[in-house]
């Protein structure tokens, strides 16, 4: 059975191994990012590029958005050059985005209203490897006709396919998760800083954490990166000041306190105004060190 068509926008970080997953499993993929050398490493993947969002998308069975804020999204599906003016039913378009989920729901709309495409969120998490390997879990939105023109495509990418609901479920959950990641990856950094100013040291450290009863995921997985002076980013201290704004906004709307994001947020933003956005998550432990200072006790 011939494979689908794709418009594949934003091939970044998780855009690029997903995209060439894709192509590997022999979907026709034509890629756009406005990054230059994205584009070509897209090309070297085996993807045919375009020009714009626009171009990528005309023609495309499936249009995947795999952006990196909710303003690239809004830019690539309603802006100038964007989807809208490629787009009609019976094309539909799938948004592995973490952005908020009311925006997805208005983008959603729009684009049904105008063009009569579906829109189904589906963001996703286990990170670069797992993009490359398909083993991702994707948390999906959208309607069940949608999502089971989608699933395909989902199941090649992902170990794990959830439907939540309509459109906006898929990010409520993954607002949810991230919540925990951030929260969870800031205690780990406060707990690494305060090993290494109580000069204890910080594999052994890791090592008695990972078998007790103050284990996580997030400790195992960014202990071993905060203790390297530069360890290679998996997921940027700025992704988390955007996903954790957007828990702290759903807070507001919902008129709930969330003391515990809201700290996490203090100290990613601490970092990020250090200059460390760009840098790897776990480098968060650079805000602590920045505020206590790098002595040991």
């Amino acid at each position: 059975m011939e494979k689908a068509r794709i418009g594949y926008i934003g091939v970044g970080l998780m855009g690029l191994p997903m995209a060439a997953r894709l192509v590997t499993r022999g979907y026709r993929v034509t890629a756009y990012d406005i990054a230059r050398d994205r584009m070509d490493a897209a090309r070297r993947a085996g993807a045919q590029t375009a020009a714009s969002a626009e171009e990528a998308a005309r023609g495309a069975d499936l249009v995947i958005l795999n952006l990196p804020t909710t303003e690239a999204v809004e830019r690539a599906a309603l802006g100038e050059a964007g989807v809208w003016s490629a787009v009609k039913a019976p094309q539909l378009i799938v948004d592995f985005s973490t952005i908020r989920p009311a925006t997805a729901r208005e983008l959603a709309a729009k684009l049904r209203a105008a063009t009569g495409t579906g829109w189904i969120d589906a963001p996703v998490s286990g990170g670069p490897p797992a993009a490359g390997d398909g083993t991702l879990t994707v948390m999906a939105g959208g309607s069940g006709e949608d999502l089971a023109r989608a699933m395909p495509l989902l199941e090649d990418v992902a170990a794990r396919v959830t439907h939540l609901g309509p459109v906006g479920s898929g990010l409520a959950a993954k607002m949810i998760n991230q919540l925990l990641c951030g929260v969870h990856i800031a205690a780990a950094a406060e707990a690494m800083h305060v090993a290494e100013r109580a000069g204890v040291s910080l594999t052994t450290m890791h090592e008695i954490i990972s078998v007790s009863a103050g284990n996580s995921w997030m400790w195992g997985d960014r202990g071993p990166r905060m203790m390297q002076d530069d360890p290679p980013v998996t997921s940027a201290v700025d992704i988390f000041v955007k996903d954790l704004g957007i828990v702290l906004d759903q807070g507001k709307l919902m008129r709930q306190g969330l003391p515990l994001s809201a700290a996490a947020m203090q100290m990613f933003l601490a970092a990020s105004g250090l200059g460390h956005g760009k840098a790897d998550d776990s480098q968060v432990i650079r805000a602590y060190r920045a505020l206590n200072g790098k002595h040991k006790a």
